[in-house]
């Protein structure tokens, strides 16, 4: 059971894009009010990854080493190697960079993730539903994963994806990744 219905993203906030050619790195940061235990555990257990992620894990991501990442809406899985696991600070595999600071009441998640520069809003509009997910989740109040198509077609992902797209400064595509890379 999901409350989705009863769910609405807040605005654009706390992002930043670092710009490096045609890959250009989002960086999202997000202040949970859970321990970074908590959070890390969330982070890379496959229970809790299918439960908020954008993709699923065929294994645990807390130690060095490969894991085959499924990401919801393409068929085929991507082999990635966890470079650095320093639970409960340090997760770093594929183009992602995970960053769990201690603070007061909880933990400052940072998300680096190197993206194709025409859909960094796109990525930007996923990942903050995403972190809106996984709050409720470690609240114990879950709405239910919203990715891929199913968070696309969500009011609240466009209205995300254009206010992502106006701060970053650039034009949103008209197609999704797939399409393009076929084109």
């Amino acid at each position: 059971m999901t409350n989705l219905e009863h769910y609405t993203p807040g605005p654009a906030s706390a992002a930043q894009v670092r710009k490096d050619g045609d890959k250009w790195t989002l960086i999202l940061v997000r202040e949970l009010r859970h321990s970074p235990e908590k959070v890390w555990q969330a982070l890379t257990d496959p229970a809790h990854l299918r439960e908020w992620a954008p993709f699923d894990a065929d294994g645990s991501l807390g130690a060095v080493g490969t894991v085959t990442l499924t990401w919801v809406g393409t068929a085929r899985p991507l082999e990635t190697t966890v470079t650095r696991a320093d639970a409960p600070n340090l997760l770093e595999y594929g183009d992602i960079r995970w960053e769990l600071e201690a603070v007061a009441g909880g933990t400052r998640l940072t998300l680096w993730h190197s993206i194709d520069r025409r859909f960094i809003a796109w990525g930007a509009a996923g990942w903050h539903i995403a972190f809106d997910v996984l709050d409720r989740l470690l609240s114990g109040t879950p709405i239910g994963r919203m990715v891929g198509g199913e968070a696309m077609k969500f009011s609240g992902w466009q209205r995300l994806n254009a206010e992502y797209a106006k701060q970053f400064g650039i034009e949103t595509p008209s197609r999704s990744p797939r399409e393009a890379q076929n084109s």
